[in-house]
């Protein structure tokens, strides 16, 4: 029998919801709202708010019941995106147009959206008619999101058929064969929460599915754009009809692993934004019969209206007795949790540790039992980059390479440590000593021996579940310091990135020993031709360089932090970190002051105990106060070192301002930490945040309050917005991310403790985490300097700090 609270929780939402319904929603129509969409109960139609196509965020977007089901409504050409030019919203009208521009070739057009009731009419002009290299390649498309509908029906003017899992044959002109083509399709008719019926006015529909070379696309309805008009070009109709009395169910967002007794604990209620009274919740407790106790009942405590919903909290601090609990909220019940002081003990950061770094590892075979995740890669690597070029996913080389060497000349020593970024197989010189750095840290300050890996250098072999007598931290960093010190040896200086030549490479998924030949390249070797170690196909990784005095910086830190606890394990690798640290803190102290200086500087006083480091530090005051969010942090690492009396008179001072800044940040949403997502989810850099928070509240002794950490774990365990309460760390809680994008995504899988950068913003307000598509980079993408070692740090520091 339900408890009082909750039956008042319900009978309060039943009596409010016929007035929301009567005057919010307009009696059933799309109204455009104060942000600039279309909405109704059940049913939002975003319009250009978005701006990454690549990303299936754009153009003309459906939210159907809370979920949204398809995105880029746009004109589309083979290749290439357009470009948003100004917007218009005519509110009294139901009409929002929006411009847009290709610039190669030269086409402009008008997408126009209108509201009739529940359903859109869209419509396109163009500023001119079709050029003739454009017929046939030109069309107007919106695209369905694919892992909700596999195994339900579409219908085609009566042409039938089901959504498949896989993309299927024929292929016609390089494209698969439509599905049908006709005048109406009706999505999913079979489904009341997913019915849409879409009509072509002028011109006829194709179904096709995108994903006949990439398993990342959607499914596409598209009409062509005829050749010789301007005028109305596509006309179409769209139907969704949402869920009767529709109203957003009550999501609750915990830990999905659950809290240390002492942890601070708070359930975030998310509901619909009309909701007027809150109720409470009840904790139940499971026994071992499986009969369930109530053990209290938390009112839930309006926050505030948040993103697209209304905000409750339910403290529930003074719950502290061991045991597995759920949330019951009205009808709605939490996934489980535990509270026990060893909730941090197993499987949470050991996963990150025990599988995904050694997946990660660049230049190895890995093993674990019968599985091998992957064969030896990469051992090629690499050939300079040509100058004056602009490659993909961010890398360029500039007029000079600042070395001896010239493309296509092989670069020695860098065949040998470092991981595979994450979603794809390059190393960049920032993830490669941050993830290092971290690890340094970690077994420093927490004392992690874990070993449950063997790591053979000399043979380039990883095996996992075989412990070797090494603790896999001090691995893991020798691993880092590898490519990190081999690019200094082979190019005087750090490397920019290694990554492929071709895009065809750089897309492949899978095992990375398939993207090279593993043979060194050479010009002089026939066409064909290969000896046991070299080869004349050119498909070695290209080495970038540039001159960062940021990501300088942060190698030195690395270097300097990395020779302290590999000292008694390598003292000979240990001896060459410092050095090269110093070495290069010299040359790049000369350049402009940034941030990562002050890091430095820290890290090698910690290791050298020369005092000219913390001279570097306290004499750099005025800029560590005017910019505290990159340098406190890294004070605070020392700062119990420092005697200058005005500096630290100053410094405390600033450090104060900065912590009641860093309140007032926590305080501007429900779940107490910052989030600021542009187009990737803002999980990597919340949990960085967390990690450098933790050095202001142990280098200022009562300055900073630990919430920011406590808070940023929790985010990342899985008390974030949005209706997928799944934990970031894949294969950590009780939900956790199980299709992620990681080089496995092609098999809609995942790698224990990879850890996603988890929801995203479908703008302008609908917070988004799709667990059952592996294939949306900037939601479920892993990425090394990112997540992973920051996630661990977080669980070690909440422990640490929570069992004093």
């Amino acid at each position: 029998m339900k408890s009082k609270s909750v039956q008042s929780f319900i009978i309060a939402v039943l009596l409010f919801l016929p007035s929301v319904f009567n005057t919010a929603s307009g009696q059933g129509k799309l109204l455009i709202n104060d942000q600039g969409y279309f909405e109704m109960p059940g049913l939002d139609v975003i319009v250009f708010d978005d701006y990454y196509p690549m990303g299936h965020q754009s153009g003309i977007t459906i939210v159907q019941n809370g979920v949204r089901v398809a995105a880029n409504g746009d004109i589309r050409l083979q290749e290439g995106f357009a470009e948003k030019g100004p917007k218009k919203v005519e509110r009294s009208a139901g009409i929002i147009q929006v411009q847009m521009n290709y610039p190669e070739p030269a086409f402009r057009y008008t997408v126009q959206v209108k509201a009739e009731g529940h359903k859109i009419l869209i419509s396109a002009d163009l500023s001119q008619p079709l050029p003739k290299e454009l017929a046939g390649k030109a069309w107007f498309q919106i695209e369905l999101f694919p892992a909700t509908l596999f195994g339900k029906s579409w219908n085609m003017d009566n042409q039938t058929g089901f959504f498949p899992t896989d993309s299927y044959g024929p292929v016609i002109g390089g494209d698969l064969e439509p599905y049908a083509e006709g005048k109406v399709l009706a999505v999913a008719p079979e489904i009341e929460s997913q019915r849409m019926t879409i009509k072509s006015l002028k011109g006829n529909l194709q179904l096709v599915d995108g994903r006949i070379d990439r398993k990342a696309s959607w499914f596409i309805v598209r009409t062509a754009i005829p050749a010789d008009q301007t005028k109305s070009v596509i006309e179409w109709e769209i139907e969704v009809v949402p869920v009767k009395d529709y109203i957003y169910a009550p999501v609750i967002h915990i830990s999905q692993i659950g809290y240390l007794p002492e942890e601070p604990k708070k359930a975030v209620i998310e509901l619909d934004k009309r909701t007027g009274n809150f109720g409470a919740a009840d904790i139940l407790k499971i026994n071992p019969d499986g009969t369930k106790n109530k053990v209290m009942s938390v009112p839930a405590v309006q926050w505030g209206r948040y993103l697209r919903y209304n905000y409750a909290i339910c403290d529930f601090t003074t719950l502290k007795d061991p045991g597995i609990y759920i949330i019951q909220y009205g009808d709605v019940v939490s996934n489980l949790f535990r509270i026990s002081s060893d909730i941090y003990d197993r499987y949470v950061w050991q996963p990150t540790l025990e599988y995904f770094l050694p997946v990660q590892m660049c230049h190895m075979r890995v093993e674990q039992g019968s599985r091998v995740w992957h064969d030896w890669c990469h051992l090629d690597d690499a050939v300079m980059a040509p100058t004056n070029h602009l490659h993909f996913d961010g890398y360029r080389q500039g007029p000079e390479t600042y070395t001896e060497f010239k493309h296509p000349q092989h670069v020695p020593n860098l065949d040998k440590g470092g991981w595979h970024d994450a979603g794809d197989y390059d190393l960049r010189i920032e993830s490669q000593a941050v993830s290092t750095w971290r690890l340094a840290m970690m077994y420093e300050l927490f004392n992690i021996d874990l070993d449950v890996t063997t790591v053979d250098q000399v043979k380039k072999i990883t095996t996992i579940h075989k412990p070797d007598g090494v603790p896999d931290a001090l691995e893991q960093v020798e691993h880092g310091v590898l490519t990190i010190l081999g690019g200094y040896k082979g190019l005087g200086r750090f490397y920019r990135g290694m990554i492929s030549p071709t895009r065809k490479q750089y897309s492949l998924t899978g095992d990375a020993s398939s993207q090279t030949d593993n043979l060194f390249y050479s010009r002089d070797l026939p066409e064909g031709g290969k000896t046991a170690y070299q080869s004349s196909v050119m498909d070695d990784n290209w080495v970038f360089t540039e001159d960062d005095a940021g990501h300088e910086f942060i190698g030195v830190a690395t270097l300097a932090a990395a020779s302290r606890v590999l000292k008694s394990w390598r003292p000979e690798m240990a001896a060459e970190c410092i050095k090269a640290a110093e070495e290069l803190y010299t040359v790049s102290a000369k350049k402009a002051m940034v941030d990562e200086r002050i890091a430095a500087a820290a890290e090698l006083f910690t290791t050298t105990g020369n005092k000219k480091y913390l001279d570097a530090i306290t004499s750099q005051k005025d800029y560590i106060i005017s910019h505290m969010p990159g340098t406190a942090w890294a004070v605070g690492m020392i700062y119990k070192n420092i005697t200058d009396t005005r500096f630290r008179q100053d410094m405390d001072k600033a450090a104060t301002d900065y912590a009641a800044r860093i309140e007032k940040e926590n305080s501007g949403t429900p779940f107490g930490v910052p989030y600021k997502p542009d187009v990737w989810g803002d999980g990597w850099d919340i949990q960085s945040i967390g990690v450098k928070h933790y050095f202001l509240v142990m280098g200022f002794q009562g300055i900073f309050k630990p919430d920011r950490i406590f808070n940023a774990l929790q985010f990342v365990l899985g008390c974030h917005p949005g209706i997928n309460t799944a934990s970031f760390a894949s294969g950590v809680g009780v939900k956790s991310l199980t299709a992620a994008y990681g080089v496995n995504r092609a098999d809609l899988s995942y790698i224990p403790g990879g850890v996603a950068s988890g929801t995203a913003i479908i703008r302008p307000d609908l917070p988004e985490l799709k667990d059952n598509w592996s294939f949306l980079w900037q939601q479920t993408e892993y990425v090394m300097g990112g997540g992973e070692t920051d996630f661990m740090f977080l669980v070690l520091a909440t422990n640490q700090l929570l069992k004093k």
